[in-house]
């Protein structure tokens, strides 16, 4: 399939998936170049980038999801490693829910002090 499909199925845009492809994301796997140099992808690229826009949504950066993709292609992350890295990821989410509650509490009392002073 070519990009623009790619793009439809996956919800990123052109730009986005050659940024991907650029920074190592998307490998020979899942996408060749045919004979007239367009690039050509494959199923599996569709998934691969769902995973990728999942990840990224959990709080991976780039440069994490890279290595843990390099790192588990090699064989060179063991399970205590993987599990530790999703421990982390998971305290992180976890204090950014606080930071966000947080900031909700004050914006409802914000609001309801404005509301207090329309009615008044």
């Amino acid at each position: 399939m070519r990009i623009n499909t790619l793009a439809q199925k996956t919800g990123l845009t052109a730009p986005a998936i050659r940024f991907y492809e650029k920074e190592g994301l998307l490998d020979a796997r899942h996408v060749q170049r045919g004979e007239n140099n367009y690039r050509e992808y494959c199923q599996e690229a569709v998934e691969h980038l769902q995973l990728i826009k999942k990840v990224q949504t959990a709080g991976f950066t780039i440069s994490e999801i890279k290595e843990v993709i390099q790192a588990d292609e090699a064989n060179e992350l063991s399970l205590s490693r993987k599990v530790e890295i999703l421990r982390q990821k998971m305290q992180e989410i976890e204090r950014k829910q606080n930071e966000l509650e947080q900031v909700q509490t004050h914006i409802s009392r914000m609001l309801a002090n404005k509301l207090a002073l329309m009615e008044a």
